[in-house]
């Protein structure tokens, strides 16, 4: 942790993302798209080797100075048949043979578990670690998705609430919150406009294509309709509500004052990982549906470990799986009051234009959710916007603090991490 004395410092120095791509996705191909037949989606070997050519390009880094490397994955072994993903990670390079490797799971928190494992490793005397993420999403039906996918629920008590679990999970948060503190269709919707128009400029978005109106996303309409097979939820979450099924892959490389010394960088160009936090709730039981009290845990460790607090933070990565978990997540991160959440974001605080920027490439809605590689990609899009390398979804402000919140399951596994932009 930063707050150790002599702790060594640990930094971000750059990575890529492949552009992450599902249905709805300009290149995706699909039985309705013109290629269909053609030619196929890159698959996870080829994800995996471009983000790390990616990232070494953009870094500068020789490949033989990597001290160890970690990728997040959470359901390789069912969607491509594929499992030992660290051995996968180091077949992207040559130079990365015989190199400690790991694969971490922790369903949608995988990512950020290997982000953790990273440091973990930086503090342990490493100067230069890789860490990647990885999902192929695509191959199965969307019903079946939704089976492999319910994994990251009690499996047992929780599969059969609905064919697609995790939408009723959270529509079951709606409708608590709702009868709660009352909140709306439109209040859902603002937040899915925000996702889409963020990802309208971002290049690797999933959704840099799809135009979403507060018209069509305020309600459900034959444009946006309600979809589970549990009737009594059903009412309580249209197909805008939900976060994307996307093949992608993010690598960062992360460093020490010396590991990017070799790759001829200062900690100017950089950003410093100056707090986390880690925290895991079990599987078998559920809290208060109105409330992310997991998240609320983990954000607060990574500020107390940073020695910040939310009236600090410029710009947030937070993990909006559905729209009802990035207002209640505006809650968990102490941004604003319990129930305040949808009046808060539709302050526009939260655009790319307000305050406090949240999700400005998209978030998962917009940009996209290829499960393992999400908890990459919120720290390294923090790094991005803090240097200025977002191209026309760029925040326009000066940015120091920024905070990241990875969920695995619902409100299981949660990772978080505050980062500083580091100057002069």
């Amino acid at each position: 942790m930063s707050s150790t004395p002599n702790a060594r410092r640990r930094f971000i120095a750059g990575g890529a993302h492949t552009p992450y791509i599902g249905k709805g996705h300009p290149d995706f191909v699909w039985n309705k798209h013109p290629d269909f037949g053609k030619r196929e989606n890159p698959d996870i070997e080829q994800l995996l080797a471009q983000a790390v050519e990616g990232a070494l390009a953009d870094t500068g880094l020789n490949p033989a100075d990597v001290d160890r490397l970690y990728i997040g994955n959470f359901v390789g072994e069912l969607f491509v048949s594929q499992g030992h993903l660290g051995a996968a990670l180091v077949g992207t390079h040559p130079a990365f043979a015989n190199k400690p490797a790991s694969r971490l799971e922790a369903a949608c928190a995988s990512g950020g578990l290997a982000v953790l494992s990273g440091l973990d490793a930086i503090a342990a005397g490493a100067d230069i670690v890789l860490v990647a993420g990885v999902e192929v999403q695509t191959t199965q039906s969307a019903r079946v998705g939704g089976d492999y996918l319910a994994r990251a629920a009690h499996y047992r008590r929780q599969r059969g609430i609905d064919d697609f679990t995790f939408p009723a999970l959270f529509a079951n948060r709606i409708r608590a919150y709702r009868e709660k503190y009352g909140l709306s269709d439109e209040d859902l919707g603002f937040v899915a406009v925000k996702a889409h128009d963020n990802a309208n400029k971002n290049p690797n978005a999933h959704m840099k294509a799809k135009r979403l109106s507060l018209e069509v996303a305020g309600s459900a309409n034959d444009k946006n309709p309600t979809f589970l097979g549990n009737e009594a939820l059903r009412p309580y979450l249209k197909v805008s509500d939900c976060s994307q099924v996307s093949d992608g892959a993010t690598v960062m490389i992360l460093a020490t004052e010396a590991g990017l010394a070799k790759m001829g960088r200062r900690p100017a160009d950089a950003v410093e990982i100056v707090g986390s936090g880690h925290a895991v709730s079990s599987l078998y039981t559920d809290g208060d549906p109105t409330e992310l009290s997991t998240v609320a845990v983990a954000i607060g460790k990574a500020y107390a470990d940073a020695g910040i607090g939310p009236a600090d933070v410029d710009i947030a990565e937070i993990h909006d799986c559905f729209t009802i978990a990035e207002i209640m997540t505006m809650e968990a991160a102490g941004f604003c009051g319990p129930g305040e959440g949808a009046a808060y974001i539709r302050t526009g605080a939260t655009l790319r234009s307000g305050d406090r920027p949240v999700n400005p490439g998209g978030g998962l809605i917009g940009f996209g959710h290829p499960v393992g590689a999400t908890g990459v990609k919120q720290p390294l899009e923090i790094f991005r916007q803090m240097k200025g390398k977002c191209g026309d979804y760029q925040v326009g402000k000066a940015l120091t603090w920024g905070l990241t919140s990875n969920m695995g399951g619902d409100d299981k596994t949660v990772v978080s991490f505050v980062l500083r932009n580091v100057e002069g």
